[in-house]
């Protein structure tokens, strides 16, 4: 139990960090190579071009989701005690850098 009390310090913080923007960098990849196929590049069509995008986009954010929704469920089975309390801060910050990713993803 004396592991318990212990709170991860700056260093854990920087390598969740780290591991966290290499973990986004390569599921944005992967889910691009994944929803390439949907979508339409060129947005400034005369048909309309919403519905495919919206495609797109939904099913970008619901595989999104279900990576970080089974990281989390990894992570937390996995790490130490004292370092799981850093799980739930990433998740949140993944969940608002999954809208954040459809910027480029667009682009």
């Amino acid at each position: 139990m004396a592991d318990v009390s212990q709170k991860s310090g700056s260093q854990a913080l920087l390598i969740g960090f780290v591991c966290f923007v290499v973990f986004e960098t390569l599921t944005y990849y992967i889910l691009r190579f994944a929803t390439s196929g949907l979508g339409k590049s060129d947005q400034y069509q005369p048909e309309n071009t919403i519905v495919s995008n919206w495609v797109k986009t939904v099913v970008f954010l619901l595989l999104h989701l279900l990576v970080i929704v089974v990281a989390v469920l990894v992570l937390s089975n996995r790490l130490p005690r004292r370092y799981r309390g850093q799980v739930m801060g990433w998740f949140y910050l993944a969940l608002v850098t999954g809208f954040l990713l459809l910027i480029p993803l667009f682009d």
